[in-house]
């Protein structure tokens, strides 16, 4: 392990204890472009009343903005514990280059954070989710993604 890499990754620790002392989960998470910093964030679920505020997202959503794209190729996240399954995927959306984790997701499941129940519901058929899956008007969904196909100008990602 470089240098460098570990001192991004203390960053990410560093941030993930200041949330604890602030009132947020114990997470952190920075994103380096070029030897550099662009971005960090901590875990603020429960300052801003937001679920999806999870260190990685909100770094995500930094770096995109200070970058102006939704690109974040030619990036890499550090990030001080193994993404849940949300922030998992949004590292691969962002399409970052790498992902440094510190803990676990035992780890973090030994402290109350488990999201094996997510991955469990992700592989059950719709209908036995505990959450109703319900799909409805699928066919007029379809139209959009039809627009979509015919759009010659859009952008894709």
């Amino acid at each position: 392990m470089k240098k460098k890499e570990e001192d991004f990754m203390r960053e990410a620790i560093r941030l993930s204890r200041e949330s604890v002392k602030n009132g947020g989960g114990p997470f952190g998470a920075v994103i380096v472009k070029d030897g550099k910093i662009i971005a960090a964030a901590s875990n603020k679920v429960t300052q801003e009343n937001d679920p999806t505020a999870h260190a990685e997202v909100s770094a995500i959503r930094e770096a995109s903005k200070k970058l102006k794209t939704f690109n974040l190729s030619g990036c890499e996240i550090y990030t001080s514990c193994e993404p849940c399954p949300m922030c998992f995927g949004a590292v691969y959306w962002a399409r970052l280059d790498k992902l440094f984790f510190a803990n676990t997701k035992q780890d973090a499941k030994a402290i109350g954070f488990d999201d094996s129940f997510i991955y469990e519901e992700i592989d059950l058929p719709h209908k036995n989710r505990k959450i109703p899956n319900i799909q409805i008007l699928r066919d007029e969904a379809l139209v959009a993604f039809t627009d979509w196909e015919k759009k010659e100008d859009k952008k894709e990602y």
